[in-house]
């Protein structure tokens, strides 16, 4: 299973939401992150916040066009102590938006991919969030905890957007880059929470669920081969991310190298 249900996405937002807000507190406002070196964890936390609410205005007033998008941004609470109040504030008023009712309303699919706009931004802001909150436990010294299928959910979200139309007119050196001639890489979760097959064609990369003969296979469980694909992990070198590589591992890293689809 490589999507989640409305229930359980808005179930891990805020699951998540809270993960991230005890491992920010468990670091301290001034801590760098060490997977997001530009940031420290007020960063960090504020960048969480300030997107959960900006989505969840996008949702409610059933924006549909670029120019509605909203332009004003939540503002941090002054002091750290206030911060779980005001993510947990944040991650509900975004899964609420994300109600059954609007799940197919007309709202904005910003990687014009097919999917309904809530159920894009549901992912993307799941996304944020996991990926964030990884970040998050790294600057508290805190090991990761990504639940399977929550992780195999978002790399289907990780290659339906690097593969979007949208993708190709905002990010074109990286859609260039992933062209080519039939060269193919699989990506496989040892967990069995899914399987991803990804082919390079002359006029742009293409995916599809389920397994196959590849140039390369990566396996590893779900959580690393997220965390590899959004850049937190390196590919090889690391032991504990039970990831392996039997085939091209240039073909991979050439992937890696060129998808700028990182959360934030």
């Amino acid at each position: 299973m490589t999507e989640l249900n409305a229930d359980r996405a808005r179930q891990a937002i805020v699951e998540y939401t809270r993960r991230l807000a005890e491992s920010a507190a468990a670091a301290g406002p001034d801590a760098a992150v060490p997977t997001a070196p530009e940031w420290t964890v007020t960063e960090l936390v504020e960048h969480v916040g300030r997107t959960q609410h900006w989505v969840a205005e996008i949702i409610e007033r059933r924006v549909t066009d670029f120019a509605q998008l909203p332009t004003e941004m939540a503002v941090l609470p002054r002091d750290p102590g206030e911060w779980p109040a005001w993510l947990s504030e944040s991650a509900r008023r975004v899964a609420g938006a994300c109600s059954d009712d609007a799940l197919d309303a007309p709202v904005l699919n910003a990687a014009a991919d097919g999917r309904t706009g809530t159920r894009f931004w549901m992912a993307s802001v799941l996304n944020e969030t996991v990926v964030h909150g990884f970040d998050a436990a790294g600057a508290a010294h805190r090991p990761p905890d990504i639940e399977p299928d929550v992780a195999a959910a978002l790399i289907t979200n990780h290659f339906a957007m690097l593969t979007s139309p949208t993708w190709e007119a905002q990010r074109p050196e990286s859609a260039h880059a992933l062209r080519g001639t039939g060269q193919t890489l699989q990506w496989r979760a040892g967990d069995d929470a899914g399987a991803w097959f990804v082919e390079r064609r002359p006029d742009g990369a293409i995916w599809q669920p389920g397994s196959r003969p590849a140039d390369v296979t990566v396996t590893g469980p779900a959580s690393s081969l997220l965390l590899t694909l959004t850049r937190r992990l390196p590919l090889t070198g690391h032991d504990a991310t039970g990831i392996s590589v039997e085939g091209d591992t240039a073909l991979v890293q050439h992937w890696l190298d060129h998808t700028a689809h990182v959360a934030g």
